[in-house]
């Protein structure tokens, strides 16, 4: 496929998105970029904003296998992955996979259980297997983690760990709707319509052809002047009064990966420097730490990375 047919299939996918999930452009474009990207993405929201309605129009409009995971304080790490269990009768030990054995997988609230939880998933998310036992057990692909996660001060969240956030491509800030989205949103409701992908909406992809993409859009071309820009942008993080941890170079990469989504979802075959602008604080903001005083000052990343972007030079083509 060129890069206009690319652009075609992922407007398709949109439209298809729409008809449900209303608004929150943002999301779904950075939904469609962790997706073709091969990475994983984290949605930051209260509760009732339809993250879970877009997991599952996502895993309709894809032909994909979807699982969910509701992570609660009591869930443990073998209810993720899966476990060997004695069968008696046969007198043998049966490995029964767990729900990351999918393509889709929504972790709902995901901030809601314990670090030893989480750890269960730090080797998934970045090796697409599961060690058991000593025995290794890998993941299908395509694999694309959609966690969700409750603001922080909500009552029963535990903060994530650096490394967890780390293996997430993109984090997502999601928002009330404008009030035409939410009018619209009523309507839909109030036409007595059943509100379900998978009697309103049909597969536009199958696994495969998710892998072909993905290896497709992996090819566009990216320049080095735009290559030394994301390269100054993640090192301008770093020796900042404001920020105490700045991007690790996985920020770099995931720029770099998410903006040729970008590039192709605007029909070119070479990245510019507004793809790289344009997903820059949903590939940053949870890779750096602001400072205790930064923070005692109400600042926010997006704020921070905000000012990052605007003291970097843009390359000139």
């Amino acid at each position: 496929m060129n890069p206009a047919q690319i652009q075609e299939k992922i407007s398709e996918i949109k439209a298809e998105i729409g008809k449900i999930f209303i608004g929150q452009e943002e999301l779904v474009q950075s939904t469609i970029a962790a997706l073709f990207s091969g990475g994983h993405l984290l949605i930051e929201g209260v509760p009732g904003l339809g993250k879970t309605l877009l997991v599952r129009t996502l895993g309709r409009v894809l032909g994909c296998n979807f699982a969910r995971i509701q992570f609660t304080p009591d869930l443990m790490p073998s209810d993720v992955t899966g476990s060997h269990i004695y069968n008696q009768k046969e007198q043998k030990f049966y490995f029964y996979k767990g729900p990351v054995f999918t393509n889709l997988l929504l972790a709902d609230e995901i901030n809601r259980a314990p670090a030893k939880t989480h750890s269960a998933l730090l080797e998934i998310m970045q090796e697409k297997q599961v060690t058991i036992d000593n025995k290794l057990y890998r993941i299908e692909p395509p694999f694309f983690v959609l966690a969700t996660q409750n603001p922080v001060e909500s009552e029963g969240t535990y903060n994530l760990p650096e490394a967890q956030l780390d293996r997430f491509l993109l984090k997502v800030l999601i928002h009330y709707p404008q009030q035409e989205e939410e009018a619209r949103i009523l309507e839909l409701h109030a036409s007595n319509q059943t509100i379900e992908p998978e009697e309103m909406l049909r597969p536009l992809l199958d696994a495969s052809s998710i892998i072909t993409l993905q290896k497709e859009i992996n090819q566009v071309r990216t320049d080095p002047s735009v290559l030394a820009y994301i390269n100054s942008l993640v090192r301008a993080t770093r020796g900042r009064r404001d920020i105490y941890l700045g991007a690790s170079p996985r920020g770099g990469i995931a720029l770099l990966r998410t903006s040729r989504v970008m590039a192709v979802s605007e029909g070119r075959d070479f990245v510019i420097p507004d793809d790289v602008k344009a997903l820059a604080l949903p590939a940053l903001r949870h890779r750096i730490v602001l400072t205790p005083e930064a923070e005692v000052e109400g600042r926010s990343p997006d704020e921070v990375i905000s000012e990052v972007i605007k003291s970097v030079e843009v390359p000139r083509s």
